[in-house]
């Protein structure tokens, strides 16, 4: 039961986090540049595939200019 919570939390982390990048108009490519990972690790963040280190949203935070609780300010709907 726990494991399908934190996999549905993970998935809504990255589906949020892409949100906020699209609004600031960042591409994936540049935000990984900016925080010194691969491409393919910010594209695992955002399909909930992998769960990010706190540094790593940190520095996503850092990169995005935006406060870090900002990633987690969203809701999980229940019947998911």
């Amino acid at each position: 039961m726990r494991k399908a919570v934190n996999e549905i939390f993970i998935k809504e982390v990255g589906k949020y986090l892409r949100k906020i990048r699209l609004s600031k108009k960042m591409s994936m490519q540049t935000l990984a540049y900016t925080i010194n990972v691969e491409y393919s690790q910010i594209s695992r963040i955002e399909l909930g595939k992998i769960n990010a280190s706190i540094s790593t949203v940190y520095d996503i935070a850092e990169a995005l200019e935006v406060p870090l609780q900002l990633l987690f300010d969203f809701e999980i709907e229940q019947n998911k």
